[in-house]
């Protein structure tokens, strides 16, 4: 399963949910990246930290799903086959997390992806959102709204949307879309 969306539009509470609610049936495909760890970041929870030199070695070996940098920071991120094929060998379904270049990417080897864009209800309130975060300075706003209106644009892309006015209403959504494709809770 392939779930995107806007940076602040809740999918990080959203895949919690889901997880917890799908009785082991679900799980989060752990992304890579090349940044160093924040404040309170678990190693192999939060994401794979590695070297830049590592990320390129494991780039070149085709070790990655997808992989890209992400908001011209010079950080990569990317969703190694490790975090995903065992897994779905196991019939457990995996949520990739990931941006909308990246479904492209993922789309490639597994175009039968269940894939799913979160939306908010305007962008008024996407902007609300980040700025309550307070994570971001303006620039940082400012990037993450551009990014946000690219991802809007590419939303098409995705078989389902959902929009997160209610966390409870976009989980129960989503969980109904899973069934739909087969996932047994």
């Amino acid at each position: 399963m392939i779930l995107s969306g806007p940076s602040g539009v809740g999918k990080s509470t959203i895949v919690r949910r889901l997880i917890d609610e799908s009785h082991g049936r679900l799980r989060l495909s752990v992304s890579a990246t090349t940044r160093g760890p924040r404040p309170g970041e678990i190693p192999g929870e939060h994401y794979h930290f590695l070297t830049p030199q590592e990320f390129a070695a494991r780039r070149e070996a085709g070790d990655f799903l997808e992989c890209v940098e992400v908001f011209g920071r010079g950080h990569w991120y990317g969703t190694l086959r490790s975090e995903v094929l065992p897994s779905l060998q196991q019939g457990i379904w995996v949520i990739l997390e990931i941006d909308v270049d990246g479904a492209e990417r993922v789309l490639e080897a597994f175009p039968q992806a269940v894939t799913i864009f979160i939306a908010p209800s305007t962008t008024e309130e996407l902007e609300r959102r980040l700025r309550q975060r307070g994570t971001e300075d303006e620039a940082g706003i400012a990037r993450r709204l551009e990014v946000a209106r690219h991802e809007l644009d590419r939303r098409q892309l995705y078989t389902h949307q959902v929009v997160n006015d209610r966390v409870d209403d976009a989980v129960t959504a989503i969980q109904t879309i899973l069934s739909d494709h087969g996932m047994q809770a």
